[in-house]
């Protein structure tokens, strides 16, 4: 390398008549350099040589994952217990940002199967005043929460956060009496209507 500043930056080797320029390197990228240097030899040190951290004993970073984890399900299973136990008690909010992000799931999650106005499709009709479950606003909290596997009502326990599951279901309380721009699916508990045969017949 040249080292006086006052000579030409050219090296003395040439190719092709073209000659090598001998640059130096920024000072703060060669500190830089020699920084992470040293960062990565106290690193191999602290968690593999010495095996001062949880790194080398665990294997990567599964310690700290399992450590981070514990926390949380202690905290979603705190979250979980209150909720189950308030959930008698709750009533539908009122509160328009509740509502609004009661809304956004509710056309994410559950319109495919209740239809976006709540008419129903493959899910009962949640305008009507039939409740298959129960029409109270606890029973609606609580078909969301556990579901109905056998009828194909997915369980949002776990998946959802407590305060999601109550603005959906506040939001679908909104829906009672709705009037339908287009009819909704009949009454769970009646019968269907005979329409005489299929033209498969």
């Amino acid at each position: 390398m040249n080292k006086d500043a006052q000579e030409p930056l050219l090296l003395d080797h040439e190719y092709d008549g073209i000659h090598e320029l001998d640059n130096k390197l920024p000072r703060w990228w060669v500190w830089l350099f020699w920084g992470c240097n040293l960062f990565g030899l106290v690193y191999l040190c602290y968690y593999h040589v010495f095996a001062t951290g949880d790194l080398k004993e665990h294997g990567q970073m599964k310690a700290e994952y399992l450590r981070e984890m514990k926390v949380g399900d202690a905290i979603k299973q705190r979250a979980i217990a209150e909720f189950e136990a308030r959930m008698d008690t709750l009533e539908p909010s009122t509160d328009p940002a509740v509502l609004a992000e009661g809304r956004a799931n509710y056309t994410t999650l559950c319109a495919p199967c209740h239809r976006e106005d709540g008419g129903g499709l493959v899910g009962p009709n949640l305008t009507d005043d039939y409740w298959i479950h129960g029409a109270k606003f606890a029973d609606n909290l609580r078909i969301i929460w556990n579901g109905v596997p056998d009828k194909g009502m997915v369980t949002w326990r776990g998946v959802l956060k407590p305060s999601t599951i109550h603005a959906v279901g506040s939001y679908i309380h909104t829906m009672r009496g709705a009037q339908l721009a287009t009819p909704g699916k009949p009454r769970e508990d009646q019968a269907p209507k005979d329409t005489g045969p299929s033209i498969f017949e």
